[in-house]
């Protein structure tokens, strides 16, 4: 279940992120995807009485949300978009669907050789970011 994804997690590849920065924040500026680009976060997933914490940590910006599966919450996002969230559990993947100013992105999360795979997905873009295990 979802106690899989809990632990620190290190951000060590990213595939085509700003493509997909671009198209979700459409007033984020390149100054702020290019440092959205060169940041490798720690994401942080822990787990208490039903209630999922997930915050991500980096020297430029850390964001935390807590949520419950299945419950839709407002979240703030860390380009600042207000969205619409819910998360989900399927088929062994977290999944976060977003929803803002009539646009959608889902962020599907699995584990994988013992990896956490982040698919960020919007439109026709999709970005892949890769985090190992911090022990």
């Amino acid at each position: 279940m979802v106690e899989q994804f809990v632990g620190t997690w290190k951000l060590t590849d990213s595939e085509n992120f700003d493509e997909y920065m671009k198209l979700i924040s459409a007033g984020v500026g390149f100054a702020t995807r290019q440092m959205g680009n060169v940041v490798k976060p720690n994401i942080v997933l822990s787990m208490s009485d039903g209630v999922i914490t997930m915050k991500a940590q980096s020297t430029f910006k850390t964001s935390e949300i807590s949520f419950k599966l299945n419950e839709e919450f407002d979240e703030t996002t860390a380009d600042d978009r207000k969205t619409k969230t819910t998360f989900t559990f399927e088929n062994g993947k977290l999944i976060q669907k977003q929803t803002w100013d009539g646009k959608n992105t889902v962020l599907e999360r699995e584990i994988q050789d013992g990896k956490l795979v982040a698919k960020c997905t919007m439109d026709d873009i999709v970005a892949v970011r890769t985090y190992e295990k911090e022990a």
